[in-house]
């Protein structure tokens, strides 16, 4: 049934009542009235005879709420075709009807809704009383009325036969009435299981409270539901009128979506459904008509609640208030006149009396088609959010396959980066973990110097160029592998840092064409072409195998590296990876910790090696030398340097050294034994800043030892920092410290340089020491080191003599100092004490 139908159906409930009905077939009598106190019990008879009968202002008798019982009494006309009364307010709790001829009783009957539906003369919703007139004789009718309720008795008299035709219609048009709400009820209710939304649920539930509710005030309930329980009707009748508003109220917060678009109206609203809800409880602690009294006084302004809250909300722009103000303006107006009516101010016609049942009807509809429009609102809007979101995930889509392309290549050149080519690395591995790759490291070790010879932005051009070239070297590399391909672009050299590239070979293929791979190694050693110039970046190559040098991504590539920055790589361009080259291994870590530990906890020792004077063969200096004497597994001192200058200790074991020195000095000056102590200096230790600060308050705490510490320093590690190396050495210099160059001759120094160094002693390495007696050549180069060094003043000490025909080599060239084995190895103190006690008396100090 389409709303159009449902509306023409409500005019004809609403006008059909209304036409005019014959006089001869049904009238309101002309009645008289009788109000008595609930403690006055009258007989008919003396009821009858009272003097207190009262003409009824109105048609229909409306006495609101009241506890009185009431008599009416009115005559009949027409008797040949009157023969029914029909009392339409159901809610009345005691009727008893008498028929009265020529003053005698001659009919009786006693009903109300206090009683079983079953006893009423006519089993109908409304109270009908039949009766049969004699025609030649005078009749009246006498009701007695008493109710808890309101107190109205809208009666008529009727022709049976018309009454029943016309009762036929209206419960027709009363059944459509229900079939509206039943209707609305199932399919809303078939809405929510859909949807599963509250919304459609407590609308269901308030439809359901008014379709009680009417047809509780119309007594269709008691007729079908409970007929034999009259206790139960009148309890339905106090408590449905709550239920009807307390749903009623959160669909309408709900519908509105109150708690979001005003918060104050809300608040409202919950605190009028607390207050319905507390009106019902009540109603099971008081009687029936402060009940009735109580619930229908508080539904007039709920009702009038929800009448304001729609338009406030239409005003405010709520699209679903239109409906709602309509909807529930009709139920409100409706539920308000029959409100009115139960309480006496307006007189009972069929919209007074039916008003809640035609507002209902009319709510029914309009909300109905709200939900309907707002589900097919919801479903557009949800057709267009699922759009803006497919549309959104497609722009996040593009936006992280931009950031994950990004993510993967280098910004400058565009390869793959370095979580790229371990990826593809990792990939292969697993893969295929039977196949041999090689990793391979290309590093710039000139890009530094072209950076800050062309700048920046050239250097960036150079190295986008480098990459080009590199990639297409690559590609023609035996067992070269792909690191990403695609219709617009091939990728086999992958970008791990500004200055660093990489690639992949299937190791066995490129073992198997080792000329192939030699001319592409050439190939990515030419210099780039860049403006005319040939840029030579000097680029170094590292290998490792997997999985002989790792079976991981991470280990491979820094074992490449590691490859690519040995000594071999430096001399051939490229280099495998070799274990025993590995001073990165994991456990050098934990040699690092042991060696703070060994510091910190005093574990290390000092060797000393003697020195001796050839001219006076006395032992006039010696050399500490660092030893770890105490660990399982031993580390030379080279080893042990290596790591302290990698690791940043070189500070702390400095400085250990330093201070020790001291203390053996003091020591040995106890025994007798005078003569100076020469330490080793890192060039990390030229390059603090505090250095020389922290020599000199040393020193300034041993004053019996100034100028007999000497520092002696590599010529090769001062070149690698010429001028800081020089500061911090005149500094030293200048606060009483001698300064020794030792391995002169390992290097390529410059001996221009060499004469700025605040020097007083040359060490010739050993390396031209050791093959002295045997090589012609040595002998020259020595002469002349020790010949040269004389002229410019300086005293010369040559380390790592073993024997003596290269002693008397050495004092026959006027060498001043010899240090080596022939002496003795280094010593700890202990041994040193016991091998000079065994030395020559001049060794001690002079007693004069």
């Amino acid at each position: 049934m389409n709303p159009a139908k449902l509306l023409a159906l409500l005019f004809l409930v609403i006008t059909l009542p209304l036409q005019a009905q014959p006089a001869s077939v049904s009238y309101i009598p002309e009645m008289e009235y009788l109000r008595l106190a609930p403690d006055v019990q009258l007989t008919p008879q003396q009821a009858m005879a009272s003097d207190d009968w009262q003409v009824l202002p109105e048609k229909t008798p409306n006495f609101g709420y009241i506890r009185d019982h009431i008599w009416l009494r009115f005559p009949v006309s027409n008797p040949e075709l009157i023969t029914l009364l029909e009392i339409s307010y159901p809610q009345l709790d005691h009727v008893d009807f008498y028929l009265i001829r020529d003053s005698n009783i001659v009919h009786h009957e006693s009903t109300g809704d206090q009683k079983p539906f079953r006893e009423r003369p006519v089993q109908h919703p409304h109270f009908l009383f039949p009766f049969q007139l004699q025609p030649d004789a005078n009749y009246q009718i006498l009701l007695r009325v008493e109710t808890q309720g309101a107190m109205q008795i809208p009666l008529r008299l009727w022709n049976s036969r018309s009454y029943f035709e016309k009762a036929s219609v209206e419960s027709q048009l009363h059944a459509g009435y229900y079939g509206i709400l039943i209707t609305v009820i199932c399919f809303n209710l078939f809405v929510f299981l859909a949807l599963r939304e509250p919304v459609y649920l407590l609308y269901v539930l308030s439809t359901f409270g008014y379709l009680i509710l009417v047809g509780s005030l119309n007594g269709v309930t008691y007729q079908l539901l409970w007929p034999d329980v009259p206790e139960i009707q009148n309890r339905a009748m106090l408590l449905t009128v709550p239920f009807a508003m307390v749903f009623t109220l959160l669909f309408s917060r709900s519908f509105l979506r109150l708690k979001r678009s005003s918060p104050v109206l809300d608040r409202l609203i919950l605190f009028t459904i607390a207050l319905n809800v507390l009106v019902a409880a009540l109603t099971f602690f008081t009687d029936y008509s402060t009940g009735s009294r109580l619930t229908v006084a508080l539904a007039i302004p709920s009702c009038l609640l929800l009448t304001v809250v729609g338009p406030l909300q239409w005003v405010r722009g709520n699209p679903q208030a239109v409906y709602y103000t309509l909807a529930w303006g009709a139920l409100t107006l409706g539920s308000a006149i029959t409100a009115a009516n139960k309480y006496g101010l307006i007189p009972t016609n069929f919209i007074t009396a039916y008003g809640m049942q035609v507002g209902s009807a009319l709510e029914a509809i309009l909300l109905s088609l709200a939900l309907a429009i707002r589900i097919y609102r919801e479903r557009q809007d949800k057709v267009l959010a699922r759009e803006a979101e497919l549309r959104a995930l497609e722009a996040r889509r593009s936006a992280e396959l931009r950031l994950m392309d990004q993510a993967l290549h280098h910004p400058l050149t565009g390869l793959p980066n370095r979580s790229s080519f371990e990826m593809k690395l990792s990939e292969l591995t697993h893969s295929n973990d039977r196949k041999r790759y090689g990793v391979v490291i290309i590093h710039l070790n000139n890009l530094n110097s072209v950076t800050k010879t062309l700048g920046h932005r050239n250097s960036d051009r150079i190295l986008e160029l480098a990459s080009k070239h590199y990639n297409a070297v690559i590609r023609d590399v035996p067992g070269a592998i792909a690191l990403e391909q695609s219709d617009l672009r091939n990728f086999y050299v992958a970008s791990l840092d500004p200055q660093t590239f990489a690639f992949l070979v299937d190791a066995s293929e490129a073992e198997a064409a080792t000329r192939a791979v030699l001319r592409s190694i050439e190939e990515v050693r030419y210099p780039v072409d860049f403006l005319g110039m040939q840029v030579p970046l000097a680029p170094q190559l590292g290998v490792a195998i997997y999985p002989e040098h790792g079976t991981d991504a991470n280990t491979l590539i820094r074992r490449a590296v590691i490859a690519e920055g040995s000594e071999r790589a430096r001399d051939r361009g490229i280099a495998y990876y070799k274990p025993s080259r590995d001073s990165y291994s994991a456990e050098r870590l934990t040699l690092v910790s042991e060696l703070r530990h060994a510091i910190d906890n005093n574990k290390l020792a000092l060797y000393l090696q003697p020195k001796l004077s050839l001219k006076s063969r006395q032992i006039v200096g010696y050399e500490a030398l660092i030893r770890w004497p105490d660990r399982e597994q031993p580390v030379t001192p080279d080893q042990l340097i290596a790591l302290a200058e990698q690791s940043g200790l070189i500070k702390p074991l400095t400085r250990w050294v330093l201070q020790e020195a001291l203390h053996l000095r003091s020591r040995l000056l106890e025994l007798g034994f005078d003569a100076g102590i020469a330490v080793n200096i890192s060039p990390n230790n030229l390059r603090e800043p505090d250095f020389a600060v922290f020599v000199q308050r040393l020193m300034q705490s041993f004053h019996a030892h100034m100028g007999a510490i000497t520092f002696e320093v590599t010529e090769t590690s001062m070149m690698q920092d010429p001028v800081n190396s020089l500061k911090a050495l005149n500094a030293l210099n200048a606060a009483g410290i001698p300064l020794s160059i030792d391995d002169f001759g390992s290097g390529y120094s410059s001996l221009s340089y060499i004469k700025q160094l605040p020097a007083s002693e040359i060490k010739i390495d050993r390396s031209l020491i050791t093959e002295l007696s045997h090589r012609e050549e040595d002998r020259v180069i020595v002469r002349t080191t020790i010949d040269m060094c004389h002229s410019l003043g300086y005293t010369v000490v040559a380390e790592g003599v073993e024997d003596e025909e290269t002693l008397a080599l050495l004092e026959d060239m006027g060498c001043d100092l010899i240090q080596g084995y022939i002496l003795t190895r280094p010593l700890p103190f202990d041994g040193l004490v016991d091998w000079m006690s065994g030395q020559p008396r001049r060794s001690r100090i002079s007693a004069s």
